[in-house]
């Protein structure tokens, strides 16, 4: 059994700061890429950030310049660094991987954390 656990997020107000966290745990072999991913109250879930275990990165246009992606491979953990938040900011984040197990590959979702950023 593999479970991604999110923590980091909370109420900030517009210009603040947060960082998110997501480690996987269970029995793993690998894992490819990682990512964040959020939903809005009547949206549907839009990419964040990713990370691939090269290292190569990819961010939604609206956090580019904002919000920095990094892992641990070690740990198993992704972070999601986010400066400059805005109220759009506001959402679900979700905790993405992709993971070869010992049941075989296929993605993973954490349960999600709550992101709030008041104007």
């Amino acid at each position: 059994q593999v479970q991604l656990v999110e923590s980091g997020g909370g109420l900030v107000q517009a210009g603040g700061s947060l960082r998110l966290s997501c480690a996987a745990s269970g029995r793993i072999f690998s894992i490819n890429a990682m990512g964040w991913y959020r939903q809005a109250p009547g949206k549907q879930r839009e990419l964040v950030a990713r990370i691939t275990s090269g290292g190569s990165t990819n961010y939604a246009d609206s956090v580019k310049g904002r919000f920095t992606i990094s892992r641990d491979h070690a740990k198993n953990t992704v972070y999601l660094q986010m400066n400059s938040l805005k109220p759009e900011d506001t959402a679900v984040y979700y905790c993405n991987a992709d993971v070869l197990a010992v049941v075989g590959p296929r993605p993973y979702w954490g349960q999600g954390t709550q992101v709030t950023v008041s104007s």
